[in-house]
């Protein structure tokens, strides 16, 4: 009998609903602690495939025979190889991530975020990456707002809404992951909001030339004007007064890395000013909607989105909107010795269009974690 695939939509379900579960993870160790499928209530064990070609009996009393088990690799195949060989042993309760880790760095979890008379918001959660975007409807439009390389995933959930999609809008250029955007409005007809100033070589709308983006019953505002810090060009959107989405500005708990451009001191200098200046004059009831999320099982609210109020951002984060200027950008600059992301520089280049590479080049380029939001309070 063939072992059982778990799909990563259901995988994910698991994580957003803290669900019980044991991974037998059979990739490299390096490739294991660098980025894993996390959940608040996962069992992990990492053994490489190759310690089990001969037999699982090495880790036969480690693997429970009372909970589901998930065998992880990176592709499908090895996991599918050592799941048969747990199931030739006894073990029940079986199944092999389908597709392995590159279907789980590519799902999109879609959570409904608003819903008023005029707009329904909903977020695309990419849960092995922490990457996340957005679609605005509003009668039969749609805006998609930082959009992943999906497009497909996108087109289909504005359908499901009665809507075409009209507008799309990138915060930034971003470096951990490829941007759908162009693609999206080159397969939609639809309007491509970027800043100029990131430096883009296809056709889109420049950012600069817009304070406010208007359809139907919505109003995007690029945040007074513009909000740099992560990139130069990173900017904010308000919609309706009511719903800011940050970008990598500001995160639920922290800021945006403001060093991927090798100018750290002089985009802490801007990553002040946006804090302090422009953010400052937002309301406290405003809900922040961002572009990443560093850790799942805090970030995620109650209504299963990841956002929060921005009062409740300053509370929880008060140090980094008090600092003093010197301080915070002493602090910024110590926190650009971290990672970074990995492949960047190819990632951006592709996202301003000057590379194109095919899609197995893209898979290999994004996996990994998310690493842009790391500047914490603490």
């Amino acid at each position: 009998m063939a072992v059982e695939l778990m799909k990563a939509e259901q995988l994910s379900e698991k994580v957003l609903n803290k669900e019980n579960l044991f991974i037998l993870d059979v990739r490299n160790e390096s490739d294991f602690k660098d980025w894993k499928v996390e959940g608040e209530n996962f069992s992990y064990l990492n053994v490489p495939y190759f310690e089990l070609i001969d037999g699982i009996e090495p880790i036969a009393d480690k693997i429970p025979k009372d909970q589901d088990v998930v065998v992880i690799c990176a592709k499908g195949g090895s996991s599918v190889f050592v799941a048969e060989m747990l199931e030739e042993a006894g073990f029940e309760n079986l199944y092999s991530l389908d597709n392995g880790m590159q279907a789980w760095s590519e799902h999109l979890e879609k959570v409904k975020v608003y819903e008023d008379k005029d707009v329904k918001v909903f977020q695309f959660i990419r849960v092995g990456k922490g990457c996340l975007s957005y679609m605005v409807v509003s009668d039969n439009e749609a805006l998609i707002v930082d959009p992943a390389r999906f497009v497909d995933d996108y087109v289909k959930a504005a359908e499901e809404e009665g809507a075409k999609i009209t507008h799309i809008v990138d915060s930034h250029l971003h470096a951990d992951h490829i941007s759908g955007g162009h693609t999206l409005a080159e397969k939609t007809g639809a309007k491509y909001y970027l800043m100029k100033s990131e430096g883009a070589v296809f056709n889109f709308e420049a950012l600069e030339n817009y304070e406010k983006i208007e359809f139907k019953q919505v109003q995007l505002e690029v945040l007074a004007v513009k909000t740099p810090g992560h990139t130069p060009g990173s900017v904010s959107f308000f919609v309706n007064n009511k719903l800011l989405f940050s970008g990598d500005t500001i995160f639920i708990s922290g800021l945006g890395r403001p060093d991927l451009g090798n100018k750290v001191r002089e985009w802490a200098n801007d990553l002040y000013d946006t804090v302090h200046n422009k953010v400052s004059e937002i309301a406290d009831d405003v809900i922040v909607l961002p572009g990443h999320y560093a850790d799942l099982d805090s970030e995620i609210n109650s209504n299963g989105f990841i956002g929060d109020s921005l009062g409740n951002i300053r509370t929880r984060n008060e140090k980094m909107f008090t600092t003093p200027k010197e301080e915070f950008l002493n602090q910024v600059e110590k926190s650009a010795s971290s990672v970074k992301p990995p492949n960047f520089e190819e990632i951006v280049a592709i996202n301003r269009g000057v590379d194109q590479v095919d899609n197995d080049k893209m898979m290999e380029l994004e996996i990994g974690p998310n690493r842009c939001a790391v500047h914490h309070a603490e």
